[in-house]
């Protein structure tokens, strides 16, 4: 069987995003997000119009363009990764895998910054029991020493040194290839320098509060804050401003990037006005600094407002009620449990008290410092990965 670059022979047509006139052969794309909040990933995705979505572990995989690839690392705010499966070969033993790798048309996807200018590459193997090659490392080595030596390529050391990174999953002796077209995780949108401990993801953020219904029409607060995760996120969200705009990708070292049609899509994109006000506190007050520093970053420092006080002193802000949420320590992220119930029952009492007509959203790891708050919290949805645990997002109905 010999090597395939997908998109030349892909028989299914989707409408690009570059335009109506422009339709391109389509391929497979994964969306990545973190274990528990698929569903959310997926509804986002259905509501961008992307093409033929299925729900899958660990993400959503779409039917697309390049210029798909590029929309979808640009404008999703809950994608962790956008992986590109571009080509495909059979291999049943490692030298049959060397010689092949040395035929692929790597020069049809790798762009001449990895060819010719020193960028680096990276192979990335996973194998499952249904192949005879099983052995990941030595999968990798064969891949990277038949690139670098049929088409010049420079080996990174690691995975996170890699200018582009290639990912192999073997499949009953099928070799399915992906390029990561993100390069840094899409969390990082290029305003957040400043970060306290713990810090929520801005993907994760996104998807939290896409869970508790928040899409951009109602104030938001957060009363433990940290460096305004959620805070700048709902703000972004509200004015619907494009969340990959002030970064960088790894798909402009591919052969495929076309920096015109890339344009186009940043160029179509409209931000909305909204007189809406986001708030955030936390009783640390360099933490609020940074908040402040990352929200002018963003843009977004008109519709922000943080305040260092502790949990005890929020008051409720004028107008019509919106959403609270917060992800506060707990004793597996930020100190020890025993000393935390009394900080849960301060926010409750506070949330029941003056926030009448107010939902809220609360992410914990343990059961028991959710149920300090005595709020009427909803049946919890699937845990979601998060640093290395397993956490949960609690919600309530409006309060009464």
């Amino acid at each position: 069987m010999r090597a395939t670059i997908l998109p030349a022979c892909a028989t299914t047509v989707c409408k690009s995003s570059a335009g109506p006139d422009v339709t391109d052969p389509t391929f497979e794309i994964f969306l990545t997000a973190p274990p528990g909040l698929e569903p959310m990933l997926m509804a986002e995705v259905q509501q961008a119009g992307f093409c033929a979505p299925v729900l899958s572990p660990g993400g959503v995989t779409i039917q697309g363009t390049w210029d798909d690839v590029w929309r979808a690392n640009l404008t999703l705010r809950g994608a962790s990764k956008v992986l590109a499966r571009f080509g495909e070969f059979r291999a049943f033993h490692l030298a049959q895998l060397d010689k092949r790798a040395r035929k692929f048309p790597w020069d049809e996807i790798l762009g001449q910054g990895v060819l010719t200018r020193g960028l680096s590459l990276k192979v990335e193997v996973t194998t499952n029991k249904k192949s005879k090659i099983y052995h990941a490392g030595a999968a990798v080595e064969r891949f990277e020493r038949a690139i670098a030596e049929e088409f010049g390529v420079k080996i990174a050391e690691g995975l996170d040194d890699a200018d582009l990174v290639i990912k192999a999953r073997f499949d009953d002796n099928n070799i399915q290839l992906s390029v990561d077209t993100s390069g840094e995780g899409l969390h990082k949108r290029g305003h957040k320098q400043a970060m306290g401990k713990a810090p929520m993801r801005e993907t994760m953020a996104a998807l939290c509060l896409r869970a508790c219904g928040y899409d951009g029409t109602e104030p938001v607060l957060d009363p433990m804050c940290g460096s305004g995760t959620f805070v700048i996120e709902a703000a972004e969200i509200a004015r619907h401003v494009m969340a990959g705009r002030a970064r960088h990708f790894a798909f402009e070292h591919l052969a495929t990037y076309d920096p015109a049609r890339v344009q186009n899509i940043k160029a179509d994109w409209q931000n909305h006005e909204s007189a809406l006000q986001f708030y955030g506190s936390d009783r640390n007050v360099n933490v609020v600094r940074m908040a402040n520093e990352n929200a002018e970053r963003a843009g977004v420092a008109d519709m922000c407002t943080f305040q260092p006080v502790p949990v005890s002193e929020i008051t409720r802000p004028e107008g019509a009620p919106g959403l609270v949420i917060v992800n506060p320590p707990y004793g597996a992220r930020i100190g020890k449990k025993k000393d935390l119930f009394a900080l849960y029952s301060a926010f409750g009492e506070v949330m029941k008290d003056r926030f009448s007509g107010w939902r809220v959203g609360m992410i914990t790891s343990d059961d028991q410092l959710a149920q300090a708050t005595t709020l009427p919290w909803l049946p919890p949805q699937a845990p979601i990965a998060h640093g290395g645990l397993k956490v949960r997002l609690y919600q309530s109905a409006a309060l009464g």
